[in-house]
């Protein structure tokens, strides 16, 4: 997946990474392709957002063996408190001038916070403006 986006990312000179001790696979229950979307976009917006010779780091955790955190972050432009409660709503942009100057529609998280909702799970962000983003999403894991 990383694959699909990295020459976007190698234009600015970003680095992807697995967090050290995420490495294992971890087996949930989801929607393969529509999971792929979303990784796809988060990872997109950690390119466009990002900084030059920035990094955008992939992690997983399996809080308590019904759940798995998957967190996408990265150490770009960030955004202020005050967005946050509305970046998953359609068209919602933090910054009107530097959106059109990096382009897209509005509609990537909202689209993405539909997907993890059909799936019955949440997402959540945190950011800091000139610190970086996470995003984070629940998906159901598969017990053994």
């Amino acid at each position: 997946m990383f694959d699909t986006l990295s020459l976007k990312a190698r234009q600015k000179d970003i680095k992807f990474s697995i967090k050290k001790g995420c490495e294992a696979p971890v087996q949930v229950l989801a929607d393969k392709e529509k999971i792929r979307q979303v990784l796809i976009n988060l990872i997109d917006n950690s390119i466009k957002y990002g900084k030059q010779q920035g990094s955008t780091v992939a992690s997983i955790y399996n809080l308590d063996g019904k759940t798995s955190l998957v967190e996408i972050s990265d150490d770009g432009i960030g955004m202020q408190e005050e967005h946050l409660p509305r970046v998953f709503e359609r068209f919602y942009r933090t910054d009107k001038a530097r959106s059109r100057d990096i382009g897209g529609t509005g509609l990537g998280l909202a689209i993405v916070k539909h997907i993890i909702e059909a799936h019955g799970q949440t997402i959540n962000v945190r950011s800091k403006p000139d610190v970086g983003s996470t995003f984070g999403f629940t998906l159901e894991t598969v017990r053994e």
